[in-house]
């Protein structure tokens, strides 16, 4: 009974569940629904709480009315308009993988299918230059950053993000993506924003500049510092932007071009990717590894205010079925499960309108960054990536197991970690 209320209240949209926080606290909900309904419910529960808000009033042309926007303490003067494609492009970005599965009469269908006509309703105000919530596409360089989340949700979930969309808007867009050609990239993780805006336009048969895709490529593997590990830059800093952008973002802009045979000179964009798929599964055992018995992984480098962004990797080799042998699924979901309860239990995480606080767990506006604004957090839903497989996958329903801090410190036996060549 308990699970068909919670699963009702997700489906039925804030005029039947204030939003599921007008008189719980964040952590009292999430912690039912995970008693409730088990870990996908309590992710879909993080799923609705992330998004609805946003896309309910983006959709109307109300996103830049009602946003209460958050800057950094040490926030470098820049147009803080730019919050608002980052709040936008981040979420849609995570939840395209669930947002792609089928329509169909559950309640989680239902929620589905609105959630789908909200996000299309958004995207069509994001362009247009006569709607309250046309964005920032024209103004500072961050523009570019947050150009590439919005063309990844397009590229994860073409048929219902793209597809229907009207003429007018897909042209919007397309000119829009194409303009942004105009910004300086800097020699540091951008140049896959670049890239990955130009994977997209080949995607989807429009005219791309492989310079911009084979040079980040390129230099990325020349930052590969070994054992899965990748620079940001001429100099290696112990931070999770492997986990934010390198890794994501270099896997599916390489898929585009093996898909598309995309050019690119003297070398196989096959062989890259293979290459690159096994780097990136090396980083998530990693990844796997820093997840602590009770959930809880090292608070380290910049942009830690992220969250559960950190396992953007984890979750996207889940989705995609393609964890390493050394990662069983339900050992990798529970450990997740457990890092997301770590995080997201705690209060202050999300204001009392909804909307994404700045901090590490709960609200910690001190720890953010000189280019942190609220709208930067929901880089956050990446972590919700594994929601783009069905609750009937053996992701979902394989015995859960435990992860190995969890049995290394009860005393059990874990398996050795030795570095990799590749």
């Amino acid at each position: 009974m308990e699970r068909r209320n919670f699963m009702r209240a997700l489906a039925a949209g804030p005029a039947a569940t204030g939003m599921l926080a007008a008189t719980q606290a964040v952590g009292a909900t999430t912690a039912a629904a995970a008693a409730a309904g088990g870990e996908r419910a309590y992710m879909l529960r993080l799923l609705q709480q992330m998004s609805e808000p946003v896309l309910t009033l983006m959709a109307k042309g109300e996103l830049k009315k009602k946003f209460s926007l958050e800057l950094s303490p040490t926030w470098d003067g820049r147009d803080p308009a730019v919050a608002y494609l980052e709040c936008f492009g981040r979420l849609v970005s995570g939840i395209s993988p669930w947002l792609a599965l089928p329509v169909d009469g559950t309640e989680e269908g239902r929620l589905r299918q609105r959630m789908q006509q909200l996000a299309l309703q958004s995207y069509t105000s994001s362009v247009d230059p006569r709607s309250p919530d046309y964005l920032a596409w024209r103004g500072h360089g961050q523009a570019l950053v947050d150009s590439a989340y919005f063309t990844n949700a397009l590229m994860r979930a073409p048929k219902v993000l793209w597809e229907p969309l009207d003429a007018v808007t897909k042209a919007r867009i397309i000119s829009e993506i194409k303009g942004l050609r105009r910004i300086e990239v800097p020699y540091i993780n951008w140049l896959l924003f670049a890239a990955m805006n130009e994977a997209w336009l080949l995607s989807i048969g429009e005219e791309s500049d492989p310079m911009r895709m084979n040079g980040a490529i390129r230099k990325i593997n020349e930052w590969y510092i070994g054992d899965g590990w990748i620079k940001d830059g001429a100099d290696f800093h112990f931070d999770y932007y492997s986990s934010y952008v390198m890794y994501p973002m270099l896997l599916e802009i390489l898929e585009v071009l093996v898909e598309k045979k995309g050019p690119f000179w003297n070398a196989k964009p096959e062989e890259l990717l293979a290459q690159a798929t096994k780097r990136a599964q090396r980083y998530c055992e990693h990844l796997e590894r820093f997840v602590g018995p009770e959930g809880s992984y090292p608070p380290i480098g910049r942009s830690l205010t992220y969250r559960t962004a950190v396992f953007q990797p984890l979750a996207l080799l889940a989705w995609r079925k393609q964890l390493p042998q050394s990662l069983p699924e339900g050992q990798v979901r529970a450990a997740l499960h457990a890092a997301h309860r770590a995080i997201w239990d705690a209060p202050g995480n999300f204001t009392k309108d909804g909307f994404l606080t700045i901090g590490f767990r709960g609200h910690q506006p001190e720890l953010g960054d000189w280019y942190s604004n609220n709208g930067s957090m929901y880089i956050a839903a990446a972590g919700l990536l594994a929601l783009g497989l069905p609750a009937g996958d053996s992701y979902w329903t394989s015995p859960a197991q435990d992860w190995t801090q969890k049995k290394a410190f009860s005393s059990r036996k874990f398996p050795k970690d030795y570095p990799v060549n590749y």
